[in-house]
């Protein structure tokens, strides 16, 4: 597996940030947008009845990039509200950069707000082209992705 995390410092409690980015809505917003990095494709996301926050729940995404069709079915795995939240992919997917992953975050109070740490954990994906791609790219896009989860919460606390 491969890792990349970025932290910052938010002036906001650990209960006001965790309650941000428990958020589905607000935490991966750059995934329904079309952007570069998908190759003017976005993905539409669907939440089960716990909207994603709640051990055991789903939220599916599917969508196109650079043409190709996308799809992917993430699981909360690990909750533990205000500090710790994590979820990765289960089944079968279709993504061509990274494969199967984890990703998480963690909020740690700090004088009179927060440091939240995001990370993601990935494989590669099985084919052989899949796997070039990926080692060309799969970085970068795990880079983009945190870096975006970040950038969100350092917006809406600034």
């Amino acid at each position: 597996m491969k890792h990349f995390e970025k932290t910052i410092y938010v002036m906001a409690t650990p209960e006001e940030t965790f309650n941000f980015v428990n958020n589905h809505k607000n935490f991966s917003s750059h995934m329904n947008k079309s952007s570069l990095m998908l190759g003017g494709g976005e993905m539409k996301t669907e939440f089960d009845n716990d909207m994603g926050q709640k051990l055991g729940s789903h939220i599916k995404m599917s969508g196109n990039a650079f043409g190709l069709k996308l799809y992917l079915d993430e699981v909360i795995t690990f909750y533990n509200p205000p500090y710790k939240k994590e979820w990765g992919t289960v089944g079968d997917l279709k993504l061509y950069i990274i494969g199967q992953y984890k990703l998480g975050f963690e909020i740690s109070p700090k004088d009179k707000g927060s440091i939240i740490k995001v990370y993601i954990d990935y494989d590669k994906p099985k084919s052989f082209i899949e796997k070039v791609l990926s080692l060309f790219l799969g970085y970068f896009y795990a880079k983009w992705c945190v870096n975006q989860m970040i950038n969100g919460v350092k917006l809406k606390f600034s």
